[in-house]
């Protein structure tokens, strides 16, 4: 009766929330007084082992199939559902990811199982599991459970401290094969191709964003522009010449609201907010953002927020534990000259 915690991995290295969800396990695994099982799928899984090892898995279950090589929730889903039925564990964890919501959904529905999704805390009750999500915009804390034996959960990315790396121990390794899954896959993947040079914005420590006030960059326009084109040529400068000298210096990921990305200032994978990404960084710098409900939504959760508005009434001074009441353009330049200084 373990408790599993999958492990995602990307061109065989594990993705870095997936330790994460390893802590969560633990914590389940230690009130329920049963050990802790990693889960690892595809290429190099002896190394992956010994890594889990060491961050507090008790012993690993791995699948090393070339069928498995790639990323397939066909495949994925039936193994990790055999697996469910052999072993009858009582949860099965991973990371909120996109693949992990969509892998532990497959598996649950196999499985006739119940599903805790983006939770942020876990514990256990008189031996039932208990989730604790955001709900309505993060303004209330719902807790939810299940009734089936094996409880499926996705764990909202930085809501778990990930584990201290102990001494390195012999893993404990079951290899399995990947016996009455898909062998031809209705889908091929040609190749992954990695965005180098910029902090994952789901796993940032640090992020700052910009909103609809990008636009009041003071630089002149090119000649020829004006309207709605001179605005996105004026936003677009400030994200890559004003918030992006300030990112990189103090390490931090690029995000946005739905109304820069709407109006075409930066691409949508930038996007923080209800319809966006779910970000819980130590700090987040709101700049030019006035705080719309729906951005709350996504940033909300940050253990750090500061706001720089040159509106006093914006909403996001409400959210805020510092505000500057400024112009973004005048502020952000002055702020990471002082921080280059600082740090340097």
């Amino acid at each position: 009766m373990s408790v599993f915690a999958w492990i995602e991995t990307a061109a065989g290295e594990a993705v870095s929330s997936s330790w994460e969800a390893l802590s969560a396990a633990a914590i389940l695994a230690k009130s329920l007084d049963t050990d802790t099982a990693a889960i690892v799928f595809g290429a190099n899984c002896d190394a992956l082992a010994r890594r889990a090892s060491q961050l507090g898995a008790t012993r690993v279950i791995a699948c090393p199939d070339e069928a498995l090589a790639e990323d397939r929730l066909d495949a994925y889903s039936a193994l990790l559902s055999q697996l469910v039925e052999k072993h009858e564990p009582e949860a099965v964890v991973s990371a909120a990811t996109n693949r992990g919501r969509e892998l532990l959904a497959s598996a649950a529905a196999d499985s006739e199982s119940g599903l805790i999704s983006e939770v942020i805390d876990l514990r256990v009750e008189h031996g039932s599991i208990i989730g604790t999500r955001p709900a309505y915009a993060g303004k209330v804390l719902m807790e939810m459970t299940s009734n089936s034996a094996t409880t499926f959960v996705t764990v909202r990315g930085r809501s778990f401290a990930a584990p201290t790396p102990r001494a390195a121990a012999k893993p404990e390794i079951e290899r399995v094969k990947a016996d009455g899954i898909p062998k031809d896959p209705p889908v091929k993947i040609d190749d992954f191709v990695a965005e180098l040079g910029q902090v994952n914005l789901a796993d940032a420590a640090i992020i700052v964003s910009g909103g609809r006030g990008m636009a009041n960059n003071p630089q002149a326009a090119p000649a020829g522009l004006s309207g709605n084109d001179a605005s996105i040529w004026k936003a677009k400068h400030g994200f890559a010449n004003t918030l992006r000298p300030l990112a990189e210096v103090l390490g931090a990921a690029i995000g946005a609201s739905r109304a820069a990305v709407d109006a075409g200032y930066i691409p949508y994978k930038h996007q923080v907010g209800q319809t966006g990404k779910t970000v819980n960084p130590d700090l987040y710098i709101a700049c030019g953002i006035s705080g719309a409900i729906q951005h709350q939504a996504g940033m909300r959760g940050s253990k750090i927020i500061v706001a720089i508005n040159k509106d006093a009434e914006a909403p996001i001074f409400k959210l805020a534990r510092y505000g500057i009441v400024g112009d973004l353009y005048e502020v952000v330049p002055a702020l990471t000259q002082a921080l280059e200084e600082k740090l340097r």
